[in-house]
């Protein structure tokens, strides 16, 4: 009996040690400001010298909120996945609540790749350009020499966004393959969309030009 009673602690005792163990692990928690369906011009932080973006949500829950630098460029990704929890890139090392400063909507639509088929070219980091085109299935097609760029988008409940799966190959320090959204905004102009994606860890944020 005092055997058993021996091994039932200590197996007690290890399930609560591994219990800890995962909390240990768990992400840093991410909480943000959530807005109805819709796309919004937002900023966030202080107020007499704010930082400006632009927040698309879904009604089934997905959000893809984006913060800018000053030279337009992504700063942080903050996006949610319906049922999901917020997610940040680059990854936070604490727990982190992002309060909104201000929020007016902006015009939400549905995009079809089809609607985007036609040549395209970005500029890269190091200043060399990358062409590629986007065809009626949504499928991007590396066009001329140098940087390749080529991949997938497809339908996405989030408004002015399509869902993107991007490869890169000789594009200097791209990621190989990452996944994000590309994203449509009349404040984009001249620029017809960006490319951002997020899965390798860091932001790719690339401003693609119509030829």
């Amino acid at each position: 009996m005092n055997r058993s009673l021996t091994f039932f602690a200590g197996a007690a005792a290890l399930l609560l040690a591994g219990c800890g163990s995962n909390h240990d692990a768990a992400e840093p928690e991410v909480k943000v400001t959530d807005l109805a369906a819709g796309v919004y011009a937002v900023s966030s932080g202080d107020a007499a010298n704010p930082t400006a973006g632009k927040y698309y949500a879904a009604a089934d829950g997905s959000r893809l909120l984006v913060l800018n630098n000053s030279n337009q460029q992504a700063a942080a990704v903050y996006r949610r996945d319906a049922g999901g929890p917020w997610r940040l890139t680059p990854a936070p090392t604490a727990d982190s609540a992002l309060e909104l400063l201000n929020s007016n909507a902006a015009t939400a639509a549905t995009l079809s790749a089809g609607a985007l088929a036609r040549g395209y070219s970005v500029r890269l980091a190091s200043g060399a350009a990358a062409a590629f085109s986007i065809n009626a299935g949504g499928d991007i097609v590396a066009a001329g020499a140098g940087c390749k760029l080529s991949g997938k988008v497809s339908a996405s409940s989030l408004p002015n966004t399509l869902k993107l799966s991007l490869a890169a190959s000789g594009c200097g320090d791209l990621p190989a393959q990452s996944d994000g959204y590309l994203v449509v905004d009349g404040d984009y102009a001249p620029a017809a969309f960006r490319l951002l994606t997020y899965s390798s860890g860091a932001l790719v944020d690339l401003w693609a030009y119509a030829e």
